[in-house]
């Protein structure tokens, strides 16, 4: 008598999907155009600040429904839980299947936008022209004004990408790992080069979408929140000084909105490549740091990696003060005369603080209580500042400075 299989049903298939897909973290939609269902007569809003398990800065917390199409994949790589050699369960979404569930979950208010990538199924152009066919669907056939995400894949036709930029809100492509060698090694169907040419095509794309003041007509809307990707930390043997490196590298030559980090987490059935315990969850987050201060502060990628030892970010304090401890000579720093460059390198002061500080100074000289009321830890700013009322003494040289300075460990409580 032969055996039936079990058919896999919708809720089967979100259940695996929905968790397939946890681990790409590159999934804000911060950048992306306004729109307004009450202006626009669709179905969906957007909002410019987040996405996702996100905040936006009135402290609502904004989700999406983030899935694979399908997990499974032609692929092998050795550090994706979904490659063609795992043992996972596995499953596919229909085009009508994503639509109908984004739809539904919008409507019960589950959701404000959708967050789709996708296994390579046939071929890189079959699963691109898919995913396509998703948000073509969702915009022109039920109006949805809401956010998408679509990470696309980079050996897929240039047509495809260009298609796909018309629709989604962002665009993406995994940069996977911090150097050519690790990814040529652990994902040898996936090449370096067809990743960077395609992250150069969709600049290309972003740039002629935003137009110029000038044009009388409109460019078409393309990807206005830009593109972003995701490298995977602690899979490979790079250190943090080569992870910076990439990303300067990114940011300067493809124009990228953000470049997520994504602590390596061990798989099933893993290759003996790869480590068998993750990195510790700081370093991912000591790294989203450092690319602030690139990317805000004006730090040079050197500079930040300086204030570690051999080529890693100190995990125990935070890169700009690890910086500031190992040049105490450019402090202490007169908060009443500096100019923006430098109030940006005192540990404690960030950017908005700054901009307050020069703002307030133009109409009184300030005290330290003035940069106390802006400030959060007015005592990790006061070593390296000078104000009306205030000089730190011999306390910006002191020798046990980094203990006073840095946060205490506590015993955090099981209840």
């Amino acid at each position: 008598m032969p055996v039936r299989m079990a058919k896999t049903t919708l809720k089967d298939k979100l259940a695996i999907l929905s968790d397939a897909a946890k681990y790409d973290a590159s999934c804000a939609s911060s950048g992306t155009q306004k729109r307004d269902s009450l202006k626009s007569k669709g179905i969906g809003s957007t909002e410019g600040s987040g996405i996702c398990h996100a905040y936006a800065p009135d402290g609502r917390c904004i989700s999406l429904l983030k899935i694979l199409m399908t997990n499974f994949c032609i692929y092998d790589c050795a550090y994706c839980v979904n490659r063609s050699s795992s043992n996972v369960a596995r499953a596919r979404f229909s085009v009508d299947e994503v639509v109908r569930l984004t739809m539904a979950f919008y409507r019960r208010n589950y959701i404000e936008g959708l967050f789709l990538s996708s296994g390579i199924i046939q071929s890189s152009d079959y699963t691109m022209e898919q995913m396509v066919a998703i948000a073509r669907k969702l915009r022109l056939e039920e109006n949805f004004s809401g956010y998408i995400h679509l990470k696309t894949i980079p050996d897929a036709s240039p047509l495809l990408l260009e298609e796909a930029g018309l629709f989604a809100d962002r665009l993406s492509i995994n940069i996977e790992l911090p150097t050519d060698l690790s990814l040529e090694a652990m994902a040898p169907e996936k090449k370096p080069r067809d990743i960077r040419r395609s992250m150069g095509h969709l600049r290309l794309k972003i740039e002629e979408g935003k137009g110029e003041k000038c044009d009388r007509a409109k460019p078409k809307r393309f990807a206005p929140g830009g593109q972003s990707t995701q490298m995977i930390i602690g899979a490979d043997g790079a250190d943090d000084a080569a992870i910076l490196t990439r990303s300067e590298n990114l940011y300067g030559s493809y124009g990228l909105r953000r470049v997520y980090y994504s602590a390596f987490s061990p798989i099933p059935d893993a290759s003996n490549r790869l480590p068998l315990t993750r990195p510790p969850l700081m370093r991912e987050h000591r790294l989203y740091q450092a690319d602030w201060l690139m990317r805000f502060y004006g730090f040079e990628r050197g500079e930040i990696v300086a204030g570690g030892d051999d080529g890693m970010l100190d995990l125990t304090i935070d890169p700009k003060l690890a910086w500031a401890l190992k040049h105490r000579d450019r402090f202490p720093v007169d908060v009443n005369r500096a100019p923006r460059e430098m109030l940006l390198r005192v540990p404690g002061l960030g950017a908005k603080v700054v901009d307050r500080l020069l703002s307030t100074r133009r109409h009184r000289t300030l005290r330290l209580e003035d940069v106390g009321r802006l400030c959060q830890s007015l005592s990790k700013v006061r070593p390296f500042i000078t104000a009306l009322d205030w000089s730190p003494g011999g306390l910006t040289d002191r020798e046990g400075l980094r203990t006073v300075v840095a946060p205490r460990a506590e015993q955090l409580s099981l209840f």
